[in-house]
């Protein structure tokens, strides 16, 4: 698994070309096999670089599309785009988001207010319930920062339908510890599993399916197989996609954040860095792991945009932009306008400061708007959208 000290791009080129090079051959035939901590993964382990966008996605899916062709990349791809494909239908969905914060607050309520519930929840987090595999990744999740997706998605469903805990405790839980863990895939993940993303269709961890694809390593007994799926009053309502900024001509100031750390291939147009800040807003509740990682991903993008742009690049402490020179009344650093990447909906598009101007990548601005249903939509516009 990445070292969350060492989350650089350097670190998410070499573990790219790895991947190449080795088990990416044999993606589409393992990446569902989940061979266990200290085993060589099935998956290409880039989620955490992409999270950040240390990596692209973009040059990611180019890079397995030139190595293995397109039949031989479809399914790889296809994963990358599902990364896409969240973020855009968050974007375009936000009441997702502010739901599941909502429900959060009521299910802390109940473990306040219930014992049982709040023994069932302890015994989970701490992998003390007694459901093999279950405690096995409760265990890793929070030791490792990291669990392979299929097991996340077993994991879920016996924390939904088996357990019978909210689904938003179970969704901070994975925030919390996850390195690779985003507003976007997340939640939405976690919707999906529950049935509330395809509404009525959910996903039943099932005993023979994990010793499968653990290879036997796990086999629990005495899950609920048959549970319905979870029901909501009303799915989150579709907006409109907000419009970008173009970036002004002239000096500016870059504000980059966790959601996209790579400077040197923002659309900036005839917008001249003249100083670049780094904010850095971490999960609520993030564990040390987690605070590391972003903290490491940071300092490497600031090295490279001082490089990239020849100008101070430093951190800028959350809720402290006037150290930065923010003037909150004009929207700017100083007298220079603050440009800065599109933040999705989450963290880090809560922590930037209003008035400045959002920018978005091309990749963004082609795939959200056909992210707003399922995601067969956009999946089948995948060779129109890397043609070159």
């Amino acid at each position: 698994m990445p070292d969350p000290l060492v989350l650089t791009r350097a670190a998410g080129l070499e573990a790219l070309a790895a991947f190449l090079a080795g088990p990416g051959a044999a993606y589409a035939a393992d990446r569902n096999t989940d061979r266990g901590r200290g085993a060589r993964p099935t998956t290409s382990v880039l989620s955490s670089y992409l999270r950040r966008r240390l990596l692209t996605e973009e040059e990611v899916a180019r890079a397995a599309l030139r190595a293995f062709g397109v039949q031989g990349s479809e399914t790889f791809v296809a994963e990358v785009f599902w990364r896409t494909y969240f973020k855009g239908h968050l974007e375009t969905h936000p009441d997702a988001w502010t739901l599941y914060r909502a429900g959060l607050g009521e299910a802390r309520a109940r473990l306040a207010a219930e014992p049982g519930l709040r023994r069932t929840f302890g015994a989970a987090v701490e992998g003390r319930t007694g459901i093999d595999g279950f405690d096995h990744w409760a265990i890793q999740l929070v030791e490792e920062g990291w669990l392979h997706n299929h097991a996340r998605m077993w994991f879920a469903s016996i924390w939904i339908f088996t357990l019978r805990l909210p689904w938003e405790l179970g969704a901070d839980f994975f925030l919390r510890h996850l390195l690779d863990g985003d507003a976007a895939s997340n939640t939405l993940s976690w919707r999906w599993v529950a049935g509330l993303h395809t509404r009525g269709k959910h996903y039943l961890a099932r005993r023979d399916n994990i010793r499968r694809y653990t290879e036997d390593r796990h086999g629990p007994t005495g899950l609920d197989e048959r549970a319905a799926p979870l029901e909501e009053p009303m799915p989150p309502r579709e907006v409109p996609l907000a419009p970008a900024d173009a970036p002004p001509p002239g000096p500016v100031a870059l504000l980059l954040h966790l959601d996209d750390l790579h400077p040197e291939s923002l659309p900036l147009g005839r917008a001249e860095v003249v100083r670049v800040g780094g904010l850095v807003a971490h999960a609520e509740g993030a564990s040390d792991r987690v605070r590391a990682a972003d903290d490491a991903a940071m300092a490497d993008a600031l090295a490279r945009a001082e490089a990239h742009f020849g100008c101070p690049a430093a951190p800028v402490r959350k809720g402290a932009m006037k150290d930065w020179g923010w003037a909150e009344d004009s929207g700017s650093a100083g007298d220079l306008p603050v440009v800065t990447a599109w933040a999705p909906v989450g963290p880090s598009a809560e922590a930037l400061p209003p008035g400045c101007l959002r920018l978005r990548r091309a990749w963004d601005d082609r795939a959200w708007p056909l992210s707003t249903r399922g995601f067969f939509r956009l999946r089948s516009a995948i060779p129109e959208l890397l043609e070159p």
